[in-house]
């Protein structure tokens, strides 16, 4: 049940909006037992988002959401490619992303819960 959700400043058009979301589904899958089939992206363009006081830069925050935490090892690998994609997809300098981790216990999904 892994969760994205994507804000950036920039304007963020039509087939680039489909190819990150297809992105973030191809870097679920690095994570063992996790499955692009079920990933949901929430992806917010042209939000009002400084980063280091200036809003005229790009700028992008990614919010990764997992059901249980994750091994140690996968933050570093979800960073990395997380941040090489939005910069590859989106033309933000990868010092100008963040990324946040959370993970719930609790995950419902179909009316009833995991």
């Amino acid at each position: 049940m892994p969760y994205f959700e994507v804000k950036t400043n920039a304007a963020v058009e039509g087939g680039t909006k489909e190819a990150l979301c297809a992105e973030l589904g191809r870097i679920v899958e690095l994570i063992p037992g996790k499955s692009a089939g079920w990933v949901m992206t929430h992806l917010e363009d042209r939000t009002n988002l400084h980063f280091a006081g200036d809003a005229a830069k790009p700028a992008a925050v990614v919010l990764f959401r997992s059901m249980g935490e994750l091994e140690a090892k996968y933050y570093d690998l979800l960073t990395a490619e997380i941040c090489a994609s939005v910069n590859k997809l989106l033309s933000i300098e990868q010092d100008r992303i963040y990324v946040i981790y959370a993970s719930s216990e609790h995950w419902g999904w179909n009316g009833t819960n995991f």
